[in-house]
């Protein structure tokens, strides 16, 4: 490696020159009078074009290239031919180069994720390359967006792709991937402990989700206004146990009610008790809703899900004083048993 024409970085061919770059935008011209340089009158340059034309060469020739890189980023088994000026546009890895001496014109640095398995090899390489050019973009999508949001959250420096990868989280949550975001919501430190401080770019994160810092919390917000407003609403639940049904303090075996029981078996306890006593959360009548607790914590019970053996739920209705909510949930630990020993 001599910092010369080298091996490819490994990335298909991405024709950057007709993409529109909202992180590049063109310095604003008056049109009002031609500029003057050296006493002559010139028409303003096509800015944005020639803007366009380096940034393809950028991306291109340095990042899918590895033209002449003066740094070589190892991180999962892959390794990248880069370039230090780019690099140091995100803090994580300017401190990184920062604290690693240069050797034969070069400097080698390392990104040990082993404990953050929420950066994968597509998240990471899709953050990277949005330090060249915004045309990384295209490869983003609902099946990598939180990788991109890890990734982009770790390197830092990225307000638009993180901003960008999370609004394709959002919208990518549905009841064939619930269960996937469940999982994640469940590995969620609880909004209580502070955990959505960002975490400092030096710092690799201490748990699985650390990384995401205020976006975690977002994120687990989105989800439980799927769970209340957008399942139900997408079942038709709150329409079969309306107060103008008869029988709606007994709700009848609907498939859409069946398959909210199934998912709502799987939350996690802290947000199965938030998503039940949620003022927006309309499946019918008070009655309708209580019944519908029941009948998940039942479903709990079993194991469907979480399997708690030594918990127990508790459901409280009518007026007291757990809050304005008519339907409660609360968590108690089972008492073990008492073993008296023989003299």
């Amino acid at each position: 490696m001599n910092g010369h024409s080298g091996p490819s970085n490994g990335f298909g061919t991405v024709d950057t020159r007709q993409e529109h770059y909202a992180n590049h935008t063109s310095p604003s011209t008056s049109t009002d009078e031609p500029p003057v340089m050296n006493g002559f009158e010139h028409p303003p340059p096509t800015l944005q074009s020639h803007n366009e034309e380096i940034v393809h060469h950028l991306y291109h020739d340095g990042f899918q290239t590895g033209n002449y890189a003066d740094t070589i980023l190892h991180v999962h088994q892959n390794a990248y031919r880069l370039h230090a000026i780019i690099l140091s546009r995100s803090p994580f890895l300017a401190h990184l180069m920062s604290t690693t001496p240069q050797s034969g014109g070069q400097r080698v640095i390392y990104v040990h994720l082993e404990q953050e398995p929420e950066v994968t090899v597509d998240g990471f390489a899709i953050a990277l390359g949005y330090l060249y050019s915004s045309v990384s973009l295209n490869l983003l999508q609902a099946s990598n967006a939180r990788a991109v949001l890890a990734a982009g959250c770790l390197l830092g420096g990225m307000p638009d792709l993180c901003n960008y990868a999370y609004d394709v989280c959002r919208q990518s949550i549905s009841l064939e991937n619930i269960s996937e975001w469940l999982e994640f919501v469940d590995s969620l430190p609880t909004p209580s402990d502070g955990s959505s401080t960002p975490v400092e770019p030096h710092q690799l994160p201490s748990s699985r989700t650390a990384v995401f810092g205020p976006y975690a919390e977002r994120l687990r917000e989105d989800i439980l206004r799927f769970l209340v407003v957008v399942l139900p609403r997408t079942l038709n639940v709150n329409s079969i146990s309306s107060p103008a049904t008869p029988q709606s303090e007994s709700p009848p075996s609907d498939a859409g009610r069946d398959t909210l029981l199934q998912v709502f078996a799987r939350v996690p306890f802290d947000l199965f008790k938030t998503a039940i006593e949620s003022p927006v959360f309309d499946i019918g009548t008070n009655q309708a809703r209580f019944k519908f607790a029941k009948d998940a914590i039942e479903a709990r019970k079993r194991g469907i899900a979480r399997g708690q053996a030594e918990e127990t739920v508790v459901l409280a209705f009518g007026a007291n004083n757990f809050g304005d909510s008519p339907v409660h949930v609360t968590r108690k630990m089972k008492k073990r048993p008492l073993w008296k020993v023989g003299s």
